[in-house]
């Protein structure tokens, strides 16, 4: 009942890859955290110092926070991708997000307070997954229907995902910017409303796929120049999204979506 109203293609795409596309959406998923855990390792005096010189907290403070940020940010992936505890590795990663926002100023950057709140997003699609898979963690809430809260995450996840889609848009007036930005916005509101949401969220993953490894293709640029750094914080936030999106093209779109509403008409 769940593949009728897809085509035959996608329909049959997922069923060849319905026990890997998971795996590899979670990856995805968490690339970001995985990439940022990383360089907390290889520039830890780096990172050490950026602290304590904007928040004037010391030495120690400032090494707590870099080791935080080290631990809680690689072992909450370790978690997820071994599927132990992920429920708590997404709280400690919702933790590690709201602890940068503040840190790092994200909070006055739009930009990059919807990147993150977009991150968010990929995490409640996480959550939302491992609650299908284990036990309630909503065992006590009165609930409309036996899944509620899930099918509630995975909305919240699906229009979280719409802020990051969001701040990919270019806006300048060239036809293929005009055209990219029209096509792309599109099937991000199909996936946010439900509608034809596995055929759409998978033509968006193959989209972003093609623009990430043109636009953001940090290895062409040698290392010590600001912007590689800068094209690979967009390569993996962007391959985050890319993971949400393959988490619903997995998943489904959840009770709270037109697919779903459509079965009941």
């Amino acid at each position: 009942a769940q593949q009728q109203h897809l085509t035959p293609q996608v329909a049959g795409f997922l069923r060849v890859t319905k026990h890997y596309l998971p795996h590899l959406a979670r990856l995805c998923l968490i690339s970001t955290f995985l990439e940022d855990g990383i360089r907390m390792w290889f520039q830890w005096n780096e990172q050490r110092d950026y602290i304590e010189a904007t928040w004037n907290c010391g030495y120690f403070l400032a090494t707590c926070f870099v080791l935080l940020n080290l631990i809680g940010q690689l072992g909450g992936c370790v978690l997820i991708l071994s599927r132990n505890f992920v429920q708590y590795a997404c709280f400690g990663l919702f933790g590690i997000i709201a602890l940068q926002t503040v840190a790092y100023s994200i909070l006055w950057d739009l930009k990059f307070l919807m990147r993150n709140l977009a991150l968010g997003g990929g995490l409640l699609l996480l959550l939302a997954e491992s609650r299908s898979e284990g036990k309630s963690m909503f065992a006590g809430v009165p609930s409309m229907g036996e899944s509620s809260p899930k099918q509630y995450m995975q909305l919240g996840g699906r229009v979280l995902l719409v802020l990051m889609f969001m701040t990919l848009l270019h806006f300048d007036s060239s036809f293929f910017s005009i055209l990219q930005n029209m096509v792309g916005t599109a099937l991000i509101i199909l996936v946010a409303i439900g509608f034809k949401t596995k055929l759409a969220a998978l033509t968006l993953v193959l989209w972003l796929l093609a623009i990430n490894v043109y636009f953001n293709a940090f290895w062409t640029i040698p290392a010590y120049k600001p912007m590689h750094d800068f094209l690979k914080y967009d390569f993996f936030q962007t391959t985050s999204v890319i993971g949400g999106l393959l988490l619903v093209v997995a998943l489904g779109p959840g009770g709270v979506s037109m697919d779903e509403k459509k079965k009941e008409w």
